[in-house]
């Protein structure tokens, strides 16, 4: 027999060793399996938006970056025609206002200039030359006045235009300077007057835009030669390796590609050309500079989207981990149901058998009491007895008439224990009931040293409610009492009762000198499941049964606790239960 159940105990253990194995698969796996459903429905809609964004601010960016380039150059290049245009207005109202004479006489002449740079200093010298390159008055820093310019280009283009604007050239004075002239006819002679425009004060004008820490701005005639010194490459007058293209209206932004060997990065560069004279506006900056903008919001969308995946990784691991610890924690619930319902079982079967035990000790008992009450109508009859031996015997009688009594209390008690019957209100007389199941459990307490302080309070009015379920209650509550008391030598149950009247109940405490429950699981000692008790002792389901009974009566209960100084559970019971109760109960008798 011993062999037979080592077999099935070591059968039984491989099976539930099976069983775990089993589940922590099936946890893995169904962790792997969530955790990319997730990951799918969350990353993939992200990275598409991110994506989306990303393009649509690029677009936006780029095209916003290129209107402000457009404008910024349209803008310097009216600022330039502006310069050249009033430089030359000024030169066309002074020769037109003013005669041949007039002008030639050194001081007249000293004047207008003065009056032309009054403003500002744009002209470095003025003078007055004939139809044959002699210079008739002059008024500047130069040595001029014996210099002939019958040959030079500028002359013969004043000559055939009447207002010419000169390219950059070095002259007679050997620095680059440009000239403004203009020609007026006068009694049949036609005169010149020309002004060279100061080189430093257009360049500043030209060349002090400032566009970030790579934009240079400089001027190029139609044969790509620098009239304005660039920032970085090249100098005033060189030959620019910039391709010049032919003369258009508007202004036209491209995009030149980086040369590696001559260490230029790629540039956004735009270009305009000035209507008179005809010279190109070229502004140009490093595309890296230029888009920074667009750039850094780049960065900062795959930052974002990185830090959105990492927190929806973090964000899918730990809902993964809780719904694998909720099925897992389901399972267990399930594992100690079964095992509960065993046990129940189990229960159910004692039950039973303790049923029949006190009904056949019921029987030998009620022949002791009639065979007790013969041998005491025989002691009566019996005048012959010695006194004393009459004596002892009727005491002996009597005091076999305490003990089945007694046992007739405990085999009373034992069959309304393991009776089930259908709940009924009845009217309890609760300090009554409460010895009754305090003698029910009483001796099992005293074998661990524990002792019942009852002090239960006289005149308690009768309530209205049903008893069997209030045993359980009460059984329940002192077991656990019992219980809290393990591995300690000694211990008292203090149950007390007291009337509630401006409530209209009854309150009754349970109070030990257990070993206590701590203030984390104070508040679930009433969940299905929670159990402080050692594994296999405990169900977890006789405080929550207990919370739920007193809940139905129309009652509440409540505990309070400190670890190592004991638990103190507070239950309230109506004197009256609640009338839906009745209902249910009427409801279920007539079923």
């Amino acid at each position: 027999m011993e062999g037979r159940e080592a077999i099935h105990t070591s059968t039984h253990d491989a099976h539930i060793e099976e069983l775990r194995e089993r589940r922590k698969h099936y946890y893995a796996r169904f962790f792997r399996r969530f955790a990319l459903l997730i990951i799918a429905f969350f990353l993939v809609p992200l990275f598409l938006v991110g994506w989306g964004i990303n393009t649509y601010y690029t677009k936006f960016a780029t095209a916003r970056m290129t209107n402000s380039f457009h404008a910024l150059v349209d803008n310097h290049r009216k600022i330039i025609e502006l310069f050249l245009g009033e430089r030359s207005s000024k030169l066309h109202l002074t020769a037109h206002t003013h005669s041949r004479d007039y002008l030639a006489q050194v001081s007249n002449l000293a004047h207008v200039f003065e009056m032309i740079n009054l403003e500002q200093s744009s002209i470095t010298d003025l003078g007055v030359i004939d139809e044959h390159g002699r210079h008739l008055a002059y008024i500047g820093p130069y040595d001029l006045m014996d210099k002939n310019y019958t040959n030079a280009f500028w002359f013969k283009e004043v000559m055939k235009k009447g207002l010419y604007i000169s390219d950059m050239f070095m002259g007679f004075r050997k620095i680059p300077h440009f000239i403004m002239a203009v020609t007026r006819t006068e009694n049949g002679e036609t005169w010149i007057l020309r002004a060279t425009i100061n080189t430093e004060v257009f360049r500043s004008l030209v060349e002090n835009v400032t566009i970030g820490k790579t934009g240079e701005v400089y001027l190029l005639n139609q044969q790509g030669i620098f009239q304005t010194s660039p920032r970085f490459r090249g100098k005033i007058m060189e030959k620019s390796p910039f391709p010049v293209e032919s003369f258009h209206e508007g202004t036209r932004i491209r995009i030149l590609d980086a040369d590696d060997q001559k260490h230029i990065p790629r540039q956004i560069v735009a270009q305009t050309w000035l209507k008179e004279p005809h010279w190109m506006l070229v502004v140009k900056q490093d595309y890296s500079e230029a888009f920074s903008d667009v750039n850094h919001a780049n960065r900062a969308t795959l930052v974002f989207l990185l830090l959105s995946a990492i927190a929806t990784l973090i964000v899918t691991v730990i809902i993964t981990k809780h719904m694998v610890a909720v099925i897992r924690r389901r399972d267990a619930e399930a594992d100690q149901l079964s095992k509960q319902l065993m046990q129940a079982g189990k229960l159910a079967s004692v039950g039973e058998l303790s049923a029949g035990v006190a009904h056949e000790i019921n029987n030998p008992l009620a022949i002791i009491l009639t065979e007790r009450q013969i041998l005491l109508d025989l002691v009566g009859q019996t005048p012959s007895l010695d006194e004393e031996f009459k004596k002892e015997l009727v005491e002996s009688l009597s005091q076999v008439d305490v003990q089945v009594q007694r046992c007739k209390r405990i085999t009373h008690n034992l069959l309304r224990f393991s009776r089930r019957t259908t709940s009924v209100i009845e009217t309890v007389n609760l300090n009554e009931f409460l010895r009754e199941v305090i003698e029910l459990v009483e001796r099992e307490a005293k074998t661990s040293g524990i002792t019942f302080i009852p002090e239960l309070e006289e005149g308690l009015p009768p309530l209205l409610t049903d008893p069997s379920q209030l045993q359980q209650v009460f059984l329940n509550l002192i077991t656990n009492a019992v219980d809290a008391h393990d591995g300690k030598p000694y211990g008292s149950i203090h149950i007390s009762t007291r009337s509630d009247d401006e409530n209209e109940g009854v309150e009754v405490v349970f109070a030990d000198t257990g070993s206590g429950i701590s203030q984390k699981n104070l508040e679930k000692v009433f969940d299905p499941f929670f159990t402080t008790k050692p594994v296999g002792k405990g169900t977890g389901l006789g405080l929550s049964i207990c919370y739920s009974i007193i809940k139905r009566l129309g009652g509440d209960v409540s505990v309070q606790s400190e670890l190592d100084k004991g638990t103190v559970f507070t239950i309230f019971l109506p004197y009256s239960p609640p009338s839906d109760l009745q209902e249910s109960m009427n409801e279920e008798l007539e079923v």
